[in-house]
């Protein structure tokens, strides 16, 4: 039987990132959730718990440092990931996790009542049909779309202050190169995630006003 709480902190403690109590244990909630609904609502390849730890908690927990304050926006998001991992962590931000799957904005309504979570706001929409009051100071995803589609679906949500944070695997030199002129990678970070084989990268993109 895997300690999932062990590999929790652990790897949190490894990259350098300090968990309360409440929040490992909401991030554990979250991942029994996700565990739970996933066998009718298919809401993530991965099934096997022993996984979730390092491929969905810590993966989301990796890019914590970079995420600034303010309101952010996880589109395409799925089952979650890395809205509500965020959400926990960032109690003082507030973050809008989009997706067009009504099975899938239901999982994350659950989510978001089960854990209290007051600074989350669950949107069934299409990206390019969504048309909040304010603009986000940061937009994330994780294995969304290509970077131009990203960049380019999301840009009517955005200031010339806002930021792009693209989670991907591999670093992506093909989708670069279709990069709208107007954007530019600010950053380019190789993540260590614990327990996690694959590559991954984060790329910090912005646009020039």
């Amino acid at each position: 039987m895997v300690d999932h709480a062990g590999q929790l902190t652990r790897g949190a403690k490894e990259m350098g990132i300090a968990l309360s109590d409440s929040q490992a244990q909401q991030l554990l909630d979250y991942m029994a959730l996700l565990n739970k609904w996933n066998k009718a609502y298919n809401l993530t390849a991965v099934r096997d718990p022993d996984e979730m730890v390092s491929r969905h908690l810590l993966d989301s927990l990796s890019i914590l440092p970079l995420v600034g304050s303010g309101r952010w926006l996880d589109v395409g998001s799925g089952g979650g990931m890395p809205g509500v991992i965020l959400a926990i962590m960032l109690p003082e931000n507030r973050f809008t996790l989009l997706d067009s799957n009504g099975k899938k904005t239901r999982f994350l309504t659950q989510v978001k009542l089960e854990l209290g979570l007051e600074n989350m706001q669950v949107v069934n929409s299409r990206v390019e049909a969504f048309s909040p009051d304010l603009p986000f100071d940061g937009i994330v995803s994780r294995a969304f779309s290509s970077l131009a589609d990203f960049t380019n679906l999301t840009r009517h949500l955005s200031t010339a202050d806002t930021r792009w944070l693209a989670m991907k695997g591999l670093y992506p030199e093909e989708e670069l190169q279709a990069l709208a002129e107007d954007f530019s990678v600010q950053s380019s970070i190789e993540l260590a995630v614990p327990g996690c084989v694959a590559s991954r990268h984060l790329l910090i993109l912005q646009r020039a006003a």
